[in-house]
């Protein structure tokens, strides 16, 4: 700012002052055109004011007679720049039509050439509104380079959330289940060491089983999230979780019905899961009570139906987190289906969903 004040002022010394000098020239015409090109000082800070003052001074002077080096015509130059930079949007129309009239105005006061003002007064126009629209894009862009970032974080965010909630959801059906058939086959084991050994050899077997899936479960979990490539989930996870449920102790039924083949992996995981959760469920909620599973397939989509009668057995407290069938049914939306859950007349417990492909 101090070397560009200090320009400025150098150059009223060489256009206007010098050459008045050398001329012998002073007059109030001389001091007006000076005093004009002063106000160009304080261009950046008050550019409207800076080019109403300048242009009433420069009117004012064409009031006067005296002597006018043809060099001060540059502060023109130089005020019609600031008026094109002063004002944006439609007021810089009215700043252009403003010019014309003064133009002309100035050209009736001092009877001098017309196109000699217009060409010191509309190319610096000109180009001082290139110079604005170049700005204000720029500005717009790096207002838009901002917005983007901010709206890249946020996304960021949001799938670092998600991304955290799926694990989660899936630690829950991991463990969940494999700790519930644990719990169970614990308890019954405890019952029968003494009474049954055979039974309760069986029951602690059932437990290292369900130890042994739940590692691999989380070991298939990790490997994912670690960008390893694996096998994807097909409908024979749903076959392998009963049947680690039936040997468990778990009066439980399967039946698949209409075209298994061309279901996606994302919808064979989903169906894998009610059918797991529902399972997990049944366990803690209504032990010995009988369970069937119902997977029909149409195309790609699939339908699932978990039915659990009433408990026949007294329920083991195993606590839980009360989240997975929310979690579930969030999970089932997301992939655009529906999840129903609910009390049966009888009783029991229905978990339908329906899986589009």
């Amino acid at each position: 700012m101090t070397w560009e004040r200090a320009g400025i002022a150098a150059l009223l010394l060489v256009v206007v002052a010098l050459p008045t000098a050398v001329h012998g020239g002073w007059s109030t015409l001389t001091w007006l055109v000076l005093a004009s090109g002063c106000t160009l000082l304080w261009w950046r800070e008050h550019p409207r004011a800076v080019a109403v003052a300048g242009g009433a001074l420069w009117l004012a002077a064409g009031t006067r007679d005296g002597y006018l080096p043809d060099a001060a015509l540059v502060l023109m130059a130089l005020l019609a720049g600031v008026a094109a930079l002063a004002w944006t949007g439609r007021a810089a129309w009215v700043a252009g039509a403003g010019l014309v009239a003064y133009v002309v105005g100035l050209w009736l006061l001092v009877h001098d050439s017309l196109v000699a003002l217009a060409m010191f007064s509309v190319p610096a126009f000109l180009a001082g509104t290139v110079l604005r629209l170049r700005r204000e894009t720029a500005d717009e862009l790096a207002e838009r380079g901002r917005e983007l970032e901010e709206e890249r974080e946020l996304f960021a965010d949001l799938a670092l959330r998600h991304e955290r909630a799926r694990i989660a959801a899936e630690l829950h059906d991991i463990v969940g289940h494999a700790i519930s058939v644990m719990i169970i086959q614990a308890a019954a084991g405890q019952r029968l060491v003494d009474r049954d050994p055979e039974l309760a050899r069986e029951a602690f077997g059932a437990i290292a089983e369900s130890g042994r899936q739940g590692r691999a479960d989380l070991q298939r979990l990790v490997d994912l999230l670690g960008g390893t490539e694996v096998g994807g989930p097909d409908l024979s996870l749903i076959e392998e979780v009963v049947t680690r449920a039936a040997r468990s102790g778990l009066d439980v039924s399967c039946r698949f019905e209409g075209d298994r083949d061309g279901v996606p992996a994302p919808v064979a995981h989903l169906a894998f899961r009610v059918v797991q959760e529902s399972l997990t469920n049944a366990l803690r909620h209504a032990p010995g009570a009988p369970v069937r599973v119902v997977v029909a397939g149409a195309g790609r989509s699939l339908r699932v139906r978990v039915d659990n009668d009433a408990s026949r057995l007294e329920r083991l407290d195993l606590g839980g987190t009360g989240r997975g069938l929310t979690g579930l049914r969030e999970r089932v939306q997301q992939q655009g289906g529906r999840l129903q859950s609910g009390a049966t007349a009888a009783g029991g417990w229905r978990t339908e969903a329906w899986l589009p492909g």
